[in-house]
């Protein structure tokens, strides 16, 4: 179910509030742009400033106008287990696919603090979780035994794998079996991340270069590396550029320059310097964007 170009939505805004319109036409767009799937409400959709209900509004916003057409990823994160199970629950009552829980951030959990979190996920509802280990973010890095241990459970199904490390799937393959769902979430690597094993990738880029991500994830599961890597070429760029401030900050500059969203961004996140703006012009320029 899970597989190909995903791109973590980033969450529009308009004087400081939701635009929900906005948020349904990039749903639509991606749509028509061949994305896979859809992933509201991570970091790239400035979870860490929506209030709960905020939250809530923009998965449900976000499955509703999927309709059924390709599947929603609610993301459904905490760092307290009890807000942890109050989104899986609530993905799970508004019909989304799956829900994507990241590892405690902040509190550094030992591994066996992790395995109590994800259990609690698996338990409070009947909805498909995939794992979001991403050290750079949560400090705290899941191993590939745990998440084989966690594999066991029935519906902890797959991982978005944001460590940057290709080898963790070739790990993870023999830890949770060939059937885990293993998704990139990391760009510049997402190529190697499939030769791997892997499947996709829950993508930030994808926000701004939906068809391109698309068509590169099709070729990589098509097993034609070699068309692949052409459309490699044309994106690592623009990869790196989005990055090189806060990924979500790039995208959405990104996207008002394709006249579809505003630049605006919740503190403590700033707009970016203007040197940051002409790189990632610069990047659009040569993927073909603008």
């Amino acid at each position: 179910m899970f597989k190909g170009s995903m791109p973590a939505l980033v969450t529009p805004f308009r004087n400081g509030a939701l635009d929900l319109d906005t948020l349904k036409h990039l749903v639509e767009w991606q749509i028509s742009e061949g994305s896979t799937g859809l992933v509201p409400v991570g970091t790239t959709g400035e979870s860490p400033t929506l209030t709960h209900d905020e939250h809530e509004t923009v998965v449900a916003e976000v499955v509703k106008a999927a309709a059924g057409r390709v599947p929603v990823i609610a993301g459904a994160g905490s760092n307290n287990t009890v807000e942890m199970i109050r989104f899986v629950e609530f993905a799970a009552k508004i019909g989304a696919d799956a829900a994507l829980v990241v590892t405690p951030y902040y509190n550094k959990p030992t591994q066996r603090g992790m395995v109590a979190h994800f259990t609690a996920a698996h338990d409070c509802a009947d909805i498909p979780l995939i794992i979001y280990n991403i050290p750079g973010r949560s400090i705290v890095d899941m191993t590939p035994e745990t998440m084989g241990e966690l594999a066991k459970l029935p519906r902890i199904i797959g991982v978005k794998d944001a460590t940057g490390d290709i080898a963790r799937v070739s790990q993870q393959r023999a830890s949770c079996g060939s059937d885990f769902c293993q998704l990139s979430g990391e760009d510049a690597t997402a190529l190697g991340f499939n030769a791997h094993g892997g499947v996709g990738c829950i993508s930030v880029t994808a926000n701004v270069a939906p068809k391109l991500c698309a068509d590169f994830q099709q070729a990589t599961l098509a097993g034609d590396y070699t068309k692949a890597l052409e459309y490699q070429d044309k994106l690592m760029s623009l990869h790196e550029a989005i990055f090189i401030e806060p990924g979500l900050v790039g995208a959405k500059y990104g996207l008002s320059k394709l006249g579809l969203c505003t630049e605006e961004v919740r503190s403590p996140l700033t707009g970016l310097e203007d040197s940051t703006k002409a790189a990632i012009d610069a990047a659009m320029a040569h993927a073909g964007l603008i």
